[in-house]
């Protein structure tokens, strides 16, 4: 494998499971600016996703946040709800020194979409 060889996969299905790689606020025209802003851009990068592999949110069962300051907690939240419904998914928070490119927040999601036979 070369050193150019991407190592960044942003699905990958194991059976009935999806799993959905972090995702940050970057967009075509770069990182949005703001915690607001880079919310906005992942759950668009989220949609494009499900989208792509014939998923829905209501399907989402699982959702990791990093969170490089947890005061931003409560203003994850008012976008949270805006994007999925209840019942919501199981989700874990966590606080973290740095995220990529200066990300203030990253989400990954885990997905269940039944194999039909």
């Amino acid at each position: 494998m070369s050193a150019m060889t991407p190592v960044y996969r942003p699905v990958v299905r194991a059976g009935d499971m999806c799993f959905i790689s972090g995702q940050i606020g970057i967009g075509p025209d770069g990182m949005a600016s703001g915690l607001a802003a880079q919310l906005t851009q992942i759950f668009s990068n989220l949609d494009a996703l499900l989208t792509e592999h014939h998923l829905r949110r209501d399907q989402v069962v699982k959702a990791t946040v990093f969170l490089t300051d947890m005061d931003d907690y409560t203003e994850l939240n008012e976008h949270y709800r805006e994007f999925f419904s209840d019942p919501y998914p199981a989700r874990s928070a966590i606080q973290v020194a740095a995220l990529p490119f200066g990300a203030l927040i990253e989400i990954e999601a885990i997905a269940y979409d039944p194999v039909s036979d």
